[in-house]
């Protein structure tokens, strides 16, 4: 039937028509043209083991694992940094923090390393605004960007704010978990929990949006500390036997509420029939908040425990760098898939672009690899290695260190870390050890001259800067002067 000849032009009957016909095939042709929505929740601190569907005994997540259940879950998945801030700017850059400048979380001095021997290099507090963020490639493909909690990239000052690096609608809050204040102030009901404030937002988003193609980016603010929950939810957990290092009924909680987030969430998805064009993306920034304890660090704070993984966030180990990576896309994700490919953050970027068919920034190199083909079809990825490089310390009090400045590749199955104080080199095989208790440096020495000599060509290739000697003449540790922080040594 031809509806242009089938009614007259001047009809408002024809022109009503007219306007839905134009609406329906402008929807069919962005389905047509690859456009799915996409929702990226991420939490914060999270461990690796700290899931049902990954192994804990204790801590109740029934809508993650359900998500897992009805897509695919990484064994091996990564983030970009051992803590917080790194992970975020390789997320929404695809860069790693040789490119952003961002390497740890605050300034350089937060920790006091006067009595360490090397000087570490400054690191940006913020994400660039040259930088091209994922948000605003995709918004640049006509979708609707929304980001609600924390960002932890900058600011309104210096125009590295969400809201100034790609989200058409921005929240932010982070630091408390009741009474917490917000970016913009927003009115926020007394008593409310900030990951259902967080939810009430992305719940809304989807409502407003469900129409046109988005992105939403819910990037919450728990696990971290203070640790804080409601009530309800503590007292749940108070007299639950303890499985393993999975002991608190307060942190539990705050599991539970990150995973009644996803719960809301995908039943809002599948309520508006959206889930079939929606992939779904469930993360965490670092590895958890334990592991310290059997490190000799007594004064770390241990309030989960990562194993079999060895140590937590803030170390270049497993448990500091390795966490749950969850994708559910009914009908192009097979329900209860799993991966065993090694993935990490700056992966998101170049996999979101070749999904949504947009462009990719024509000056900003993207360091990552796609896996949209593992997402859909399995198999392997071809890459020479996972990097990692922290040119700085992180302290645990009492004058210990959760890691001194130092590098990391995974390739294979095998993970080297390079202590830069000392040049102490470690192997591990991760598919016979993961627990990396049995360093192979001496005795396999081919493979640790191998990714050796891979991580420093890496550093090479990047322009990786190095901590410097310190000496009576040692720069003094300052703020960086721009966002790439000062000129340092650069690896050679």
């Amino acid at each position: 039937m031809n509806l242009h000849r089938s009614l007259p032009s001047n009809s408002w009957l024809a022109t009503l028509l007219l306007t839905l016909t134009s609406a329906l095939a402008a929807s069919a042709a962005a389905a047509a043209e690859g456009q799915p929505n996409i929702v990226f929740i991420l939490a914060d601190d999270l461990g690796p083991t700290d899931l049902g569907c990954y192994g804990s005994g204790y801590y109740e997540t029934p809508n993650i694992d359900r998500l897992a259940a009805d897509g695919m879950k990484f064994t091996d998945g990564y983030t970009c940094g051992p803590n917080c801030q790194p992970t975020r700017a390789a997320l929404m850059s695809g860069q790693y923090g040789p490119r952003t400048g961002v390497y740890t979380v605050g300034h350089t001095s937060r920790f006091d390393s006067s009595k360490r021997p090397l000087v570490p290099v400054p690191n940006a507090e913020s994400l660039s605004p040259k930088v091209t963020t994922v948000a605003e490639a995709l918004q640049a493909k006509g979708y609707a960007t929304g980001m609600f909690g924390k960002w932890h990239l900058g600011g309104d000052r210096d125009g590295t704010s969400p809201s100034a690096q790609g989200f058409d609608e921005a929240i932010e809050s982070s630091g408390k978990h009741f009474n917490f204040a917000t970016k913009p102030k927003v009115d926020v009901p007394k008593g409310k929990y900030l990951a259902d404030f967080i939810t009430d937002n992305a719940v809304g988003f989807i409502e407003r949006h469900k129409s046109e193609p988005f992105f939403l980016y819910v990037p919450h603010f728990g696990v971290h500390s203070p640790h804080q929950a409601k009530e309800v939810l503590i007292a749940k957990f108070r007299d639950k036997q303890a499985v393993g290092g999975h002991n608190n009924p307060t942190y539990a909680a705050m599991i539970a509420s990150v995973d009644e987030s996803v719960g809301r969430i995908v039943g809002k998805l599948d309520e508006l029939k959206l889930s079939e064009n929606t992939l779904v993306i469930f993360s965490s920034d670092n590895g958890g908040v334990g592991g310290y304890v059997r490190e000799g660090i007594k004064k770390g704070g241990d309030v989960t425990d990562n194993s079999p993984f060895r140590g937590g966030k803030g170390m270049l180990y497993e448990g500091g760098t390795r966490c749950a990576y969850i994708f559910r896309r009914p009908g192009a994700i097979a329900a209860g898939s799993v991966s065993h490919e090694p993935i990490c953050s700056v992966d998101l970027y170049p996999t979101l672009l070749e999904l949504t068919g947009a462009a990719a920034p024509q000056h900003q190199p993207l360091d990552g690899v796609s896996y949209l083909q593992v997402l859909q079809q399995g198999g392997k990825l071809t890459r020479d290695g996972i990097y990692w490089h922290f040119p700085g310390y992180l302290g645990a009090g009492d004058d210990t260190w959760r890691t001194t400045p130092a590098g990391a590749i995974r390739s294979g199955d095998y993970k080297l870390l390079e202590f830069f104080e000392d040049d102490r080199v470690e192997l591990y095989n991760l598919r016979d050890d993961v627990g990396q208790k049995n360093n192979l440096a001496k005795s396999e020495p081919e493979k640790t001259a191998e990714l050796l000599g891979k991580l420093r060509a890496w550093r090479r290739e990047i322009k990786a800067p190095m901590p410097e000697k310190r000496t009576d003449q040692a720069p003094t540790e300052s703020k960086p002067k721009n966002k790439k922080g000062k000129k340092n040594r650069v690896a050679k």
